[in-house]
C-alpha cells in the first residue's frame, strides 16, 4: 500500500471551517440579544409639521471694492440689517459671497467674518470651476506644506 515515511503535502482546513462556523452561529446568536437591549423612547412631536425654508442673501465683492447685497450696492452695516432682517423672520439665513478674482484674500475673510459675526452659520463661495486652479498633486492631502525657504 503506502509507505509511512510520506510527507503530507496538504493542508486540512476542516478544523478551520469548523471554528469559523461555531464563530458565526456565536454572532448570530448574541446579535439578537443585543438588538432587543436597544432603549425603547417616544419622541415628541413638532407643533408645526412644515419644514423650515431658507433665506438666501447674495453678496459681491467687486475689484473695485464695492459691496453689494444682492445686487444692489451697500455697505458693512447694511448686510448686518439685511442679515437681522431675514432672521427675523424665523427662516435660516444662507449667504453666497462672490468675489472677483482681483479682490484681496483679506477682503475675502473679512466679508466672512461680517457674515458669521450676524450668526449666519451657513454660507458658501461662489467659484467659477472653469478658471479654478487645481491643487498640486504633491501637496494634495497633506495637512501643512512647509515654505520654501521659510
Amino acid at each position: 500500500f503506502g509507505s509511512d515515511d510520506d510527507v503530507i503535502a496538504d493542508i486540512n482546513i476542516t478544523p478551520f471551517v469548523d471554528i469559523i462556523l461555531v464563530e458565526l452561529i456565536i454572532f448570530m446568536v448574541t446579535a439578537t440579544t443585543i438588538v432587543k437591549q436597544s432603549i425603547k423612547i417616544s419622541l415628541p412631536e413638532a407643533a408645526s409639521g412644515e419644514a423650515t425654508e431658507d433665506t438666501s442673501l447674495g453678496l459681491t465683492l467687486t475689484k473695485e471694492g464695492e459691496l453689494l447685497l444682492d445686487g444692489q450696492p451697500t455697505d458693512a452695516d447694511g448686510v448686518r440689517a439685511a442679515i437681522r432682517a431675514a432672521k427675523g423672520t424665523g427662516q435660516d439665513v444662507v449667504c453666497l459671497i462672490s468675489a472677483d478674482k482681483a479682490v484681496a484674500h483679506g477682503r475675502l475673510v473679512w466679508a466672512i467674518d461680517l457674515v458669521k459675526s450676524e450668526g449666519v452659520g451657513k454660507f458658501a463661495i461662489n467659484i467659477d470651476k472653469t478658471q479654478a486652479i487645481p491643487p498640486d498633486p504633491a501637496t494634495t492631502g497633506l495637512g501643512s506644506v512647509p515654505v520654501p525657504g521659510g
